[in-house]
């Protein structure tokens, strides 16, 4: 099973690895920053040490080394057969997100050297692929606030046991874009939508009128039932594969009424079953 107190925080530079590693110190991580790889077994063996006050570590390495993908798998491969499996943290964002981060601190990529701001982001991507493919957990942070990014890691982060698989459930607007770092993906635009209720249309999926409207039309309960059982499936499997998270989004229109209600109820349930879940509502103020 994965290491919940071992955390390797990576990605594409400008994606968000500096507000990470500030908001997990206030989470109660000890937090290294810019090691390179060949550091980090070092680091990781210093902070577990018998005498060590630290209890939970975070790793932020980069694409400083040019050999930094091959030798950070290498970093994840001896972790293993030292009985360490980290939970690796992948943070990305798009190529505009990217490219307006760095116009408005007016910096370089630090893969760029003579070439433009997108022949780097290019090299990086590249690079990251297979590093990318073995994370744990992807935030692409290309509409997140700091605020937004602090949120998620509180969900992921905050309390974590070993050996149990924490369920982070959020409700999105599929008109406000699809999130890209999620497990499973559900949409609700099948219901009967409550936004076309004239006395409903100012509630929320949170509040009695339009949950008991979108739970008890047609299909939803089949829906969350089957929803419900899906994830049991998930979580049973993760389990045996020592991952330590399942994200979830459930998606309506505009992310105010049947998606919010779906991801209630469907939390609900899979609490009542003894599962960690955590929900969060990304478009219900919009």
């Amino acid at each position: 099973m994965q290491d919940p107190s071992l955390v390797l925080i990576t990605g594409m530079s400008g994606a968000g690895r500096r507000a990470t590693a500030a908001a997990l110190e206030e989470l109660g991580w000890y937090v290294a920053e810019n090691l390179p790889p060949e550091l980090i077994l070092r680091m990781v063996e210093m902070s577990f040490d018998n005498s060590s006050p630290i209890e939970k570590l975070a790793v932020v390495t980069d694409v400083r080394s040019r050999a930094f993908a091959g030798s950070l798998k290498d970093v994840l491969d001896t972790l293993a057969t030292r009985g360490r499996r980290p939970i690796l943290l992948y943070l990305d964002a798009t190529d505009s997100a990217l490219i307006t981060r760095y116009d408005t601190v007016r910096r370089t990529h630090p893969l760029q050297g003579d070439g433009t701001l997108q022949s780097g982001i290019d090299q990086e991507r590249a690079m990251l692929a297979d590093i990318k493919q073995r994370a744990d957990i992807i935030l692409d942070t290309s509409n997140r606030s700091v605020h937004d990014l602090r949120r998620d890691l509180e969900h992921y982060f905050d309390g974590v046991e070993s050996n149990r698989v924490r369920v982070n459930i959020q409700s999105f607007g599929f008109k406000h874009g699809q999130p890209k770092d999620v497990d499973v993906m559900l949409d609700t635009r099948f219901l009967p939508n409550p936004y076309w209720e004239q006395d409903l249309r100012g509630f929320r999926g949170t509040d009695a009128p339009v949950r008991d409207f979108v739970l008890e039309g047609p299909n939803a309960q089949e829906f969350v039932r089957s929803a419900e059982a899906l994830l049991h499936a998930m979580v049973e499997g993760y389990r045996e594969e020592g991952k330590a998270f399942v994200a979830v989004a459930v998606g309506c229109t505009g992310g105010h009424h049947r998606s919010v209600a779906v991801v209630e109820e469907l939390a609900r349930r899979l609490r009542r079953d003894g599962m960690d879940v955590r929900t969060s509502h990304r478009d219900i103020n919009r």
